[in-house]
């Protein structure tokens, strides 16, 4: 799923979630974004964010694209 602005709802809000955890050093901040989306994303929207950050990794903040590469480990 798209919405119109051409952005999934997955890589939406990851980078929302990465916005929260920028005071915090990168590395540090990857291991929280995944940990959070761990916890509380349904398997399907980590599924979609998975494929998105491989597709389009510009589109996710690099802390986002960070967790979702440590999500696939």
């Amino acid at each position: 799923m798209t919405t119109h602005t051409g952005m999934s709802p997955q890589v939406r809000l990851a980078n929302e979630i990465a916005v929260h955890f920028h005071h915090q050093p990168p590395e540090q901040a990857a291991t929280a974004i995944a940990e959070h989306i761990r916890a509380f994303w349904d398997p399907r929207m980590r599924t979609e964010l998975l494929q998105r950050a491989e597709s389009e990794p510009d589109a996710l903040d690099p802390r986002a694209l960070a967790a979702a590469r440590l999500l696939t480990g």
